[in-house]
């Protein structure tokens, strides 16, 4: 890895009026495991196991590396372009065209929904069961809890970075209770140490591969949080350093716990059952023959989805907010709650979207969405940090070794790409949701033109 040295300075200036830069390296580092962790390694792991078989391990490391290619562009462009707008921001720079730059940031706000709806399916699954006895639908239970989320955000849920701490803390210890059983279960000689080697498919060549991608696919749902830790860049103290070790220890933390975890999972559990359960680390703590608390384990798995749909769902209503000021989006989806103070047309309209989500889709079909709308956007992304560096900045910034977002793109494209074995549902509700997306993209271009008219 290298810096730029385009120029003699090390940081950019500050800007008059920029927000106020308190987070330091290691809350920074926190944060973005914190984004990482989450819905993704407690609800899907079954439904990988389900694509792959007892070789669960291999989708989550396959995904460790592809995340850690996509994570070099983002370091270089938070460096070069220290502003808290991300892939969007990255892509205006680099294409200058309104329309493609609309579409990556409604695809990011559209990842976070479908990611927060995956949560809403985890959360009235095996995990809530545990603790209750009461036979609700679960599609009701996901609704409910959407309108709920909606609910707190409309009255203005203020986290501070030293919040999002104590809960990756929880989340933290959740999954150090699956690795502290698998240990012991090393120990004492339990577990089948075969499955690990085991793939589902019975064949080999393109259908071993595929097999393997469509799992990675739905695996990489699990890593996509570090995109949204980028939009701290403005309040962050001296991002340029301190972004490139933040994010990569972020990821590589992730990946390693993330890894460990799927071992352990298909040490213990065979991946058919792990696949027939919504609550697969449930099943491990259940098989570990350690004397912990289900109901506990259960408390803190509802408790990591639950962060992890917040944070999705204020994501995408804030997002939905910034482009109506903008004027990208019509602007009554700009228009806040009086008192509050709180974006309430747009968190009605991605909260719209959310349960829509949730009630056509389970967690597979869903943290599959999220995936496939961020692996585009990481794509363009790895593409614009190509084309960006005939855009030099004063200031010294870290630059990835061109080889990495030519890897990063071109590993996000075949995971995009049908030899993933994906379902085609999908790519339709992919579809739909970005179909929404142009149409106000159009309403709002119509209202524009009829206004100047005016």
């Amino acid at each position: 890895m290298t810096t730029s040295d385009t120029s003699t300075t090390t940081s950019p200036p500050v800007e008059e009026g920029a927000l106020h830069r308190a987070i330091g390296p290691r809350l920074l580092i926190l944060f973005v495991i914190g984004d990482i962790l989450g819905t993704g390694i407690y609800a899907t792991t079954g439904k990988v196991a389900g694509k792959v078989g007892g070789a669960l391990w291999v989708p989550f490391a396959i995904g460790f590396v592809v995340a850690i290619l996509t994570a070099a562009s983002y370091v270089e462009l938070v460096g070069k372009y220290p502003k808290a707008a991300g892939a969007a921001l990255y892509t205006q720079k680099a294409f200058k065209t309104p329309f493609l730059t609309f579409i990556i940031a409604f695809m990011v706000m559209c990842s976070g929904l479908s990611s927060a709806s995956a949560a809403a399916r985890a959360f009235s699954g095996d995990y809530l069961a545990e603790l209750t006895d009461d036979a609700l639908p679960p599609t009701l239970i996901a609704i409910t809890f959407i309108v709920l989320l909606a609910a707190l955000n409309m009255r203005g849920v203020s986290e501070s970075v030293k919040t999002n701490v104590v809960l990756t803390l929880v989340e933290l210890t959740g999954l150090a209770i699956i690795l502290a059983i698998g240990a012991y279960a090393v120990l004492t000689g339990d577990g089948e140490p075969s499955r690990l080697t085991q793939f589902e498919s019975d064949g080999t060549g393109y259908a071993l591969m595929t097999g393997v991608l469509g799992a990675t696919a739905l695996g990489f749902f699990a890593f996509v949080g570090f995109e949204d830790s980028v939009n701290m860049a403005e309040e962050t103290k001296d991002p340029v350093r301190t972004f490139p070790r933040a994010i990569f220890i972020g990821v590589a933390v992730t990946g390693t716990i993330y890894v460990l975890v799927a071992l352990v999972s298909s040490l213990l559990v065979d991946h058919r059952t792990l696949e027939g359960s919504s609550g697969p680390l449930l099943e491990v703590v259940k098989a570990g023959g350690v004397d912990f608390p289900h109901e506990l384990f259960a408390l803190i798995a509802l408790f990591a989805v639950t962060n992890s749909a917040l944070i999705n769902i204020m994501m995408a209503s804030r997002l939905c907010y910034g482009m109506a000021n903008e004027r990208i989006l019509p602007r009554a989806m700009g228009r806040v709650l009086a008192g509050r103070r709180t974006p309430v047309v747009g968190i009605v309209f991605v909260s719209l979207l959310a349960i829509g989500l949730v009630s056509t889709g389970e967690i597979e079909g869903l943290g599959d969405t999220t995936a496939f709308l961020l692996l585009c956007v990481f794509a363009v992304v790895n593409v614009a940090v190509l084309v960006l560096r005939r855009d030099p900045v004063e200031h010294r910034h870290f630059r990835a070794p061109t080889v990495l977002p030519v890897l990063g793109a071109i590993s996000a494209l075949i995971l995009a790409s049908p030899l993933a074995d994906r379902p085609a549902e999908v790519y339709i509700r992919a579809g739909v949701l970005i179909a929404i997306g142009i149409a106000l993209w159009g309403v709002n271009k119509v209202a524009l033109k009829a206004r100047s008219e005016d």
